[in-house]
């Protein structure tokens, strides 16, 4: 997720929400923003073409995300609405639909809800798409990645 060169994530994390700290309400954040407290409200990003948003093992998140991209490795209850890149990576359980442009899928990552493909939209856009996918759960020896149809 760190690597040198990585082109998924490109925004600098300005911003950091610690384990042990909770915060009620809604956030909006700009750049980048690392989440391993909780937070029970909605977190957006100021400019969403340029948005990046990293939930540590530790994080939970009761609301909706809206970012460009997004890594998590958490708990989100609530939609996830990734404009560009979602990483869901091993420890990741989220109970609401997840839009997406790009996602990648750790083994061991679970999903209660719909995997939507965006096909390019904005983060402000309607979906353009729905699979319905309840109770996706990968097995820890496999991962995947995948776009919308249309964008190889």
């Amino acid at each position: 997720m760190f690597r040198k060169g990585s082109s998924k994530q490109s925004s600098q994390i300005g911003s950091l929400i610690g384990v042990g700290t909770t915060i009620i309400g809604d956030v909006r954040f700009a750049g980048g923003m690392r989440v391993d407290g909780e937070i029970k409200g909605n977190v957006s990003a100021a400019d969403a073409q340029d948005s990046t948003l990293v939930l540590g093992e530790h994080a939970r998140v009761e609301g909706e995300l809206s970012v460009s991209r997004l890594f998590i490795n958490g708990t989100v209850i609530g939609s996830t609405i990734s404009s560009e890149f979602l990483e869901l990576q091993s420890q990741a359980q989220v109970l609401g639909d997840v839009h997406y442009n790009v996602i990648e899928i750790h083994g061991g990552a679970v999903v209660q809800g719909e995997l939507v493909c965006r096909g390019g939209q904005t983060a402000d856009a309607q979906p353009a798409t729905a699979v319905a996918k309840a109770d996706v759960k990968m097995p820890a020896s496999n991962w995947s990645a995948a776009a919308c149809a249309g964008d190889y």
